[in-house]
């Protein structure tokens, strides 16, 4: 199928983006990735900035709708943050570029576009942050500072995006697996990842980002 030239646009910008970093990347280097010419450029974008906050929003939505639809119907807060921890480490592998924008550009944005990506950003992490709350109450997590767990499991499972290679030693499964059990052991939980969510993860993620996992 064609891609449009707004898409080729957008694709172009997520792949420069991530590795030379939004203030890095010129709209000469946009243009030329894309092959338009500087000028007919703007035909399909608006400011560099406003590609950014496109693309970070779209991600984002996308990271949250498939971490509510991976945890809908889960009370138990193992199995919500063993979800949690796989989904993002699927999605991580899967869209290296697109999450390595979100997770290392937000910085490059100004106070009034940050606020909406912050937004989501935080609406997602919330999830994470609930499962943790949940378990530590239920008494089957163990930790004295929640908050600073959720964010180094988060900044553990978005390191996948940095190194994951499919011709590697793991497949998605063991890798998705493999981190949601240093997950759990990081809070003191000896449970594992139920085979049966970890497949509802890879149906998720294939869904809502269209691509077999």
């Amino acid at each position: 199928m064609a891609v449009s030239t707004r898409e080729r646009v957008r694709q172009a910008a997520v792949k420069l983006f991530a590795t030379k970093g939004f203030h890095g990347t010129g709209i000469r280097d946009l243009a030329q990735e894309a092959e338009l010419s500087s000028a007919s450029l703007y035909h399909y974008m608006g400011t560099k900035e406003d590609l950014l906050v496109a693309i970070m929003n779209e991600a984002l939505r996308r990271l949250l709708d498939a971490a509510e639809q991976a945890t809908a119907g889960l009370t138990d807060p193992v199995s919500r943050l063993g979800s949690l921890v796989a989904l993002h480490v699927l999605a991580h592998a899967i869209q290296p570029d697109d999450t390595r924008v979100v997770d290392n550009e937000v910085h490059a944005l100004t106070p009034g576009a940050r606020a909406g990506v912050v937004g989501l950003r935080d609406a997602y992490e919330r999830l994470w942050a609930d499962a943790i709350e949940d378990g530590v109450a239920a008494g089957v997590f163990h930790t004295d500072q929640p908050s600073v767990t959720r964010l180094a499991l988060v900044e553990m499972c978005s390191g996948v995006a940095r190194w994951y290679s499919p011709s590697g030693p793991l497949t998605l499964d063991q890798l998705a697996s493999h981190y949601a059990e240093l997950a759990l052991r990081a809070l003191a939980c000896e449970r594992h990842l139920d085979v049966t969510a970890l497949q509802n993860c890879r149906e998720v993620v294939s869904g809502v980002w269209r691509v077999p996992v």
